[in-house]
């Protein structure tokens, strides 16, 4: 049984229904452009993903990377697969003609990134890192830099990676040890060990950029001591001939649960000497440079935890379908024909919470692309400052409400199989194997829900919070005047009030006690992300609605619109009332967790 890359029916809907995205066609950056121009670009990464990914997905899980103690070896299709995307023009896509690129909008590029991943998510891994990290040197490199990096990142001949983590100090990076010597030709040399690294050495490319955190000899404390360094793994002369192989060495690949083709790396840096470095923009404000890229790795790790839902979703619907099994309670027949188990109530149960979850979350993630391209080129500024305010503050459930819903789909798909869910043949089992990573990678909850409680939140006098109750309400004004949507008005209201009723009381809390106001952050992320999910589903319904009123319908656009409600209704009637029990817990400011003792473990 073959599973289809994502849905292309709920690609169209996402792109032009929900976010209206042909409407950035009368902004003078894509006037040059069209819908069918957009659209051929997703087909180009539809049949790239279909023809050079997905033929070594479960391939590339069965035989990772190896390390012979000089060099990284791959099955050869990845190699294939990454040629594959970069000559298609898919790692300079973003960048305007001038630079070389196609002007491409974000939503669009999102989107064709999704069939990629959607077909291997471990392979593609590698163009996602090098898009940020050439995104990154054309945000704060100097023109030497961009001119002697980013050309042969934009053709695939180097690729990037992003460097933070240390052995002893995980998200700690305050803390990080690994130190930049200043050299009288104006380079560094860099120090120190750096962990889990994705990408951080392989056999696809040339030459691979690493963008480095370390800190300058005698900078300050903490982390505004930090900067950002370019690191090659070659280095690069001043024609763009490669030199001589730089002091970074793999230490050692890692060994993961999951994403085994995208590898994981140990590096060391100037074992030999120290590994030529150059700073990136000014001393002491790297972490401040990598927040971008970082930022722009939250979604897209969120975008890949849906992605991997949905795919288990996917699969298990047509299992579903296809698979007899059982009778119905009512029947009572031994030797009548069995059904096929979607016709078991619990089945579609399992069916329309993967749906609701994965759909949600590709709706979140999608939104937020959607943001950061009207961040960029909104026609107004007053348009422009709202949208980047509303992604700051929405960022860290983008990336956390994804991870964690997108995984809970994947379970179900494996519990629809039964025990052919548990076993290698069938696909579902890695995709939650997979998607196991993402809750961890680009911070984990606690991390996130620490930022959204205690930074985004409050922030310039809750600014962005308050755009986003006003964006809901505006929702909700929509869904009152439609008779196929009222229903959904009650509860989402209720979430909203909810929502609103825990942030105003937590805020005083942490002001009073911080570490007993911050306890429970991650659950505040788990229930402000819930409603973020609500209100996309309200929003999708309101859309689905304006569907089923067109003329000559086609019947399956009415199965879909009608689908699209059922999921808002199953998101309303069984999602959105479980932050209830979370409020109270949050407004109680409940100490159970904070109160136990080492000891008492």
């Amino acid at each position: 049984m073959t599973t289809p890359l994502l849905n292309d029916r709920d690609m169209e809907f996402m792109l032009y229904e929900l976010l209206d995205s042909e409407q950035l066609l009368n902004r003078e950056r894509y006037r040059e452009h069209s819908r069918e121009v957009f659209n051929a670009t997703l087909d180009t990464a539809k049949t790239i993903a279909e023809k050079y990914f997905a033929n070594h997905n479960a391939k590339g899980d069965a035989n990772e990377p190896t390390f012979d103690g000089e060099n990284v070896h791959q099955i050869p299709e990845t190699k294939q697969a990454w040629d594959a995307f970069a000559e298609a023009g898919f790692l300079a896509a973003h960048y305007d003609f001038d630079e070389g690129g196609m002007q491409m909008p974000e939503i669009v590029l999102r989107i064709a990134n999704a069939y990629i991943s959607a077909a291997n998510i471990a392979t593609a891994g590698y163009g996602f890192l090098s898009l940020g990290a050439a995104n990154l040197l054309r945000s704060f490199g100097s023109e030497e830099q961009k001119a002697r990096f980013i050309p042969p990142m934009q053709e695939g001949r180097f690729s990037g990676t992003m460097a933070l983590t240390e052995p002893n100090q995980g998200s700690a990076l305050a803390d990080i040890s690994t130190y930049a010597e200043p050299q009288a030709d104006g380079t560094y040399r860099l120090f120190g060990q750096k962990m889990y690294i994705s990408g951080g050495d392989q056999s696809i490319t040339e030459n691979i950029v690493h963008m480095v955190l370390a800190k300058i000899k005698g900078a300050p404390a903490g982390v505004k001591g930090i900067s950002l360094f370019i690191c090659p793994k070659v280095l690069v002369n001043e024609d763009g001939s490669l030199g001589a192989r730089n002091d970074v060495a793999l230490a050692g690949l890692l060994h993961k649960m999951g994403y085994r083709n995208t590898t994981s790396t140990v590096l060391s840096f100037g074992e030999k000497g120290g590994a030529e470095a150059y700073l990136v923009g000014e001393p002491h404000k790297g972490l401040h440079y990598m927040f971008q890229m970082m930022n722009e790795a939250r979604i897209g790790v969120g975008l890949g935890a849906a992605i991997l839902g949905y795919q288990g979703y996917n699969y298990s619907l047509n299992y579903a379908r296809e698979r007899p099994q059982g009778r119905l309670p009512s029947c009572k027949d031994p030797e009548s024909k069995q059904v096929n188990i979607i016709e078991h109530a619990d089945v579609r149960r399992m069916l329309l919470a993967q749906k609701a979850y994965a759909e949600g979350a590709m709706a979140m993630c999608l939104y937020a692309s959607s943001l950061f391209e009207d961040a960029e080129t909104a026609p107004t500024e007053q348009a422009r400052s709202d949208a980047f305010e509303l992604l700051d503050l929405l960022t860290p459930i983008v990336k956390s409400w994804p991870s964690k819903y997108g995984l809970k789909a994947n379970e179900l798909a494996i519990q629809v199989l039964g025990g052919a869910g548990y076993i290698r043949e069938y696909p579902v089992e890695q995709y939650y194997r997979d998607n196991r990573l993402n809750p961890i990678h680009e911070g984990t909850e606690a991390i996130h829900g620490l930022d959204l409680l205690g930074r985004k939140v409050p922030m310039k006098n809750m600014q962005g919070y308050a755009l986003f109750k006003k964006t809901v309400t505006q929702t909700l004004a929509t869904a009152q005047a439609d008779a196929l949507t009222t229903e959904f008005v009650a509860p989402l209201q209720q979430a909203l009030d909810t929502l609103d009723d825990v942030t105003q009381t937590l805020l005083p809390q942490m002001a009073r006690d911080v570490d007993l106001g911050l306890a429970n952050a991650t659950l505040y992320l788990d229930l402000f992300g819930r409603v973020v999910a609500g209100w996309l589903w309200v929003e999708q319904a309101v859309v689905a609605a304006r569907g089923l009123q067109r003329e000559n319908l086609h019947r399956d656009d009415d199965n879909f619109y009608r689908g699209k409600l059922q999921a808002a209704r199953y998101y309303c009637e069984w999602e959105l009332p479980e932050i209830q029990p979370q409020a109270k817990l949050l407004k109680d400011c409940n100490a159970v967790c904070f109160d136990m003792k080492n000891e008492w473990f």
